[in-house]
């Protein structure tokens, strides 16, 4: 095998919990997390010259070491001692900045192709361990489906998998600051947390009415002051019969839940979300 296209899939969170900030100066989170169908494509090609090629077709997109996706192959080839070189060509459809997972969805696409490529034979949980070290979400993207985290977002229980269901994505034109978010953030004054336990036996049932009323994200209550018109994108969904709505990560992306895709192709059409960027696309 000397080449590879491989699926790395954008998440959202149902629910996001911080608990405390702890003295690594991480916070520790509990949340649960959702894979969707919208990805990008990660095309992994074998080169006889031991370098790390980055192609992509977003201009916005760094090429070289701060790229996640440029990170996972040095750390696969470094770890696991391989003696080629990689090519990866980055076909992006999730948004920067989004608070979708798009750059560690890709790191995860990265360890996960490489260890297929070069037939490492890894366990799943051992490149789970590794991709912690590019970052706290990327053990998630790998594993992937429906899933409860904690720590720092790296200990995952898998959950009852939700499919089908349908999501719209709004994200206005800005990105937001995941760090400012969370300095912003006063985790022993939080009003409202998300009931985990609760939305656990919802996922269980596969209720989305239920799932929808239970969303909660404590990041909101930072975001939503700094960027208040979410606020009212959020109201707007839920008006065009989402079942619920809820800010994903840290933000700006705001989405909706609804029956099927079909349902939030419908909500999608309507002028009101016009001048952001707006998916429909399911849970996966």
């Amino acid at each position: 095998m000397h080449k590879l296209d491989i699926d790395a899939k954008g998440k959202i969170n149902l629910t996001l919990d911080v608990l405390f900030k702890r003295p690594d100066g991480y916070h520790e989170v509990e949340m649960i997390m959702q894979t969707l169908a919208l990805k990008d494509i990660i095309s992994l090609k074998l080169i006889s010259q031991p370098i790390i090629e980055l192609k992509t077709n977003c201009r916005q997109l760094v090429r070289d070491e701060d790229n996640l996706a440029f990170q996972a192959a040095r750390l696969m080839m470094e770890e696991y001692g391989l003696d080629a070189g990689i090519s990866i060509t980055l076909n992006k459809n999730i948004p920067l900045g989004a608070g979708l997972a798009g750059g560690s969805a890709n790191a995860a696409a990265v360890i996960v192709g490489i260890n297929e490529l070069f037939q490492l034979k890894k366990s799943q949980e051992e490149l789970m361990s590794l991709g912690k070290k590019i970052g706290a979400d990327v053990p998630f993207c790998i594993l992937g489906k429906t899933a409860l985290a904690r720590g720092i977002g790296e200990k995952l229980s898998p959950l009852k998998p939700l499919s089908g269901f349908g999501v719209l994505l709004v994200k206005p034109s800005y990105s937001v600051s995941t760090k400012e978010v969370y300095n912003r953030l006063d985790v022993k004054n939080i009003k409202t947390r998300p009931d985990t336990k609760g939305m656990i036996e919802h996922i269980k049932e596969q209720n989305i009415a239920k799932i929808g009323s239970g969303l909660c994200n404590v990041l909101e209550e930072v975001t939503l002051k700094l960027y208040p018109a979410l606020n009212n994108i959020k109201k707007q969904l839920k008006q065009r019969g989402a079942m619920g709505s809820l800010m994903s990560g840290s933000g700006p992306t705001v989405f909706g839940l609804f029956e099927s895709a079909r349902d939030a192709k419908r909500a999608a059409d309507d002028a009101i979300f016009r001048g952001n960027w707006i998916f429909v696309t399911e849970m996966k």
